[in-house]
């Protein structure tokens, strides 16, 4: 009898830990991570989009396990700087994210963006379902279709692996260093034509 008092008391605690798991879900959120050089820039930008819940620099597709920045920037990791987008595709599609990210960087210039150069800093998309992926494919075919570039996209469309966060001091790293050079100089035209580009997309302040 205390066999089975035992017995039904470990079913009932592993049926209340699927009801938590699947509170805890959630359904309504899809998760990309996407490559475009300097994930600085990357974070500005996709944090001002209506639908986008959270954006989180970090390392990925690379072969070393929890790198620092300092060993990414030497271009032996494999990794790329990367941002995580978590966003709800019933406010923003995977269409309209891609769109942006195909808009604000080169994705025809290999480990290149602009004067940073190295495999950290190549165009990117690692998806998480088939829906992203095939969707990435269309849009690629169709702006090489375009002409939109006199060359053809490099975009590396790879399924997503682990993802390294970056240093604390690299999270929203634009907004708390809007009088560094870089953020100047680079972060604030790039962010100017976005908003101009996509001003029905933007968050209302």
């Amino acid at each position: 009898m205390k066999c089975v008092k035992v017995k039904l008391s470990l079913t009932f605690m592993i049926f209340l830990g699927l009801i938590n798991a699947n509170a805890n879900a959630d359904p309504e959120n899809d998760t990309v991570i996407l490559a475009s050089g300097c994930f600085w820039c990357s974070e500005a930008i996709f944090q001002e989009l209506e639908g986008v819940n959270k954006v989180e620099s970090g390392y990925t597709g690379g072969h070393v396990k929890n790198p620092s920045y300092r060993e990414v920037c030497n271009d032996t990791t494999g990794h790329a700087e990367a941002v995580r987008i978590v966003y709800n595709p019933e406010v923003i599609s995977i269409t309209e994210l891609l769109k942006v990210f195909f808009m604000t960087h080169d994705p025809t210039t290999l480990n290149r963006q602009g004067t940073d150069t190295g495999t950290q800093y190549r165009s990117a998309i690692f998806y998480h379902n088939e829906d992203q992926k095939n969707t990435a494919e269309d849009i690629i075919r169709e702006l090489n279709a375009s002409g939109a570039w006199n060359d053809p996209i490099v975009t590396e469309l790879s399924p997503a692996g682990v993802f390294y966060p970056a240093e604390n001091y690299h999270k929203d790293y634009f907004n708390n260093n809007r009088s560094a050079a870089y953020c100047n100089f680079v972060i604030v035209p790039k962010l100017e034509k976005f908003k101009k580009v996509f001003r029905d997309k933007l968050k209302v302040e």
